[in-house]
């Protein structure tokens, strides 16, 4: 399947021609950060995340003239909420059974009205103009929803999960970081080893950085045994590869403290501390049908959100 690096609109809307009640998708952060197909929504800290989503929601069907159906990862509440929007506004939510199935059609004219790669794009944008927590974000919202649709050893799902523990290391979150490189570095093992190579490299660098000894135990008992398994299949063959297997034993052996971080980043900027989970770890429940936060009458006027 191909994709366009460009949205299919200025403002990120899909073709007019597209069907009815196509999915859009949205994203709360922990943090409450919000976003809506890709694009970071500016709170102003006055309006909660819910109305922010389906003031943004409402803005399609309005321009689409038909309902528009909306799955909200809501890592606030730790739930995944499936939403009708329509054009005068009102919205209601739905159980998990009535919502339409995926079908690859489905999430192949889903993702061609927003292009997983342009998303990419703008969280690359985002990370050279340092802004590493809006390209965090927007990282774990992709992760998240591509591993909804797709699951988790799609090809997609493991991309974005590796940017965004590529943006989580960035940032100072060696352990997010780590359980993040480990999760595709494990799949790449079951699936297709020749490929796990520097998916273990890179957790490897990682953990490295981690302070905590029992997570510096536990995470690095799976990397030995990866490391193991690579070389049994004569996989490690260069010399920077096999110094890191080595590494990993040794500190192992002798529990040594990582080397200090030479750019130490400030501890606002980190998500978590040495032992919070990654965020796939956590696991989400179906809203129920009717859910108050995400169900108002018609008539609410969207207020303006941007990107």
């Amino acid at each position: 399947m191909t994709h366009s690096l460009v949205p299919r609109g200025e403002q990120n809307l899909p073709a007019l021609s597209a069907p009815p009640l196509i999915r859009l998708d949205a994203y709360v952060a922990e943090d409450g950060s919000t976003v809506v197909n890709g694009h970071l929504l500016e709170m102003g800290g006055r309006r909660p995340p819910n109305e922010a989503i389906l003031d943004a929601v409402a803005m399609f069907a309005r321009t689409l003239r038909a309902p528009v159906a909306a799955t909200v990862i809501d890592r606030m509440a730790q739930q995944v909420a499936r939403l009708r929007v329509y054009p005068d506004g009102s919205s209601r939510t739905i159980a998990e059974e009535e919502d339409l199935p995926p079908g690859p059609e489905r999430t192949t004219a889903e993702e061609e009205a927003f292009p997983p790669l342009a998303r990419v794009e703008r969280i690359i944008q985002h990370a050279q103009r340092e802004e590493l927590h809006a390209a965090f974000v927007l990282a774990s919202a992709l992760r998240e929803h591509l591993t909804l649709r797709r699951g988790a050893e799609d090809e997609l799902s493991l991309e974005a999960r590796a940017i965004e523990a590529y943006l989580a290391y960035l940032r100072g979150d060696y352990m997010l970081s780590t359980v993040l490189t480990l999760t595709v570095a494990r799949i790449r093992c079951r699936v297709d080893l020749k490929r796990a190579v520097p998916e273990v490299a890179r957790a490897t660098a990682a953990w490295q950085r981690l302070m905590d000894e029992g997570q510096v135990a536990i995470r690095g008992q799976e990397l030995l045994h990866m490391w193991e398994r690579l070389a049994a299949a004569d996989l490690l063959v260069q010399p920077a590869h096999q110094a890191m297997a080595q590494a990993v034993r040794t500190r192992l052996e002798r529990g040594s403290r990582p080397l200090p971080d030479p750019s130490p980043v400030p501890a606002a900027a980190v998500t978590g501390g040495p032992g919070s989970l990654a965020p796939e770890d956590k696991p989400l429940k179906p809203a129920r049908r009717g859910l108050r936060r995400f169900t108002r009458r018609a008539g609410r006027s969207a207020e303006p959100s941007s990107q």
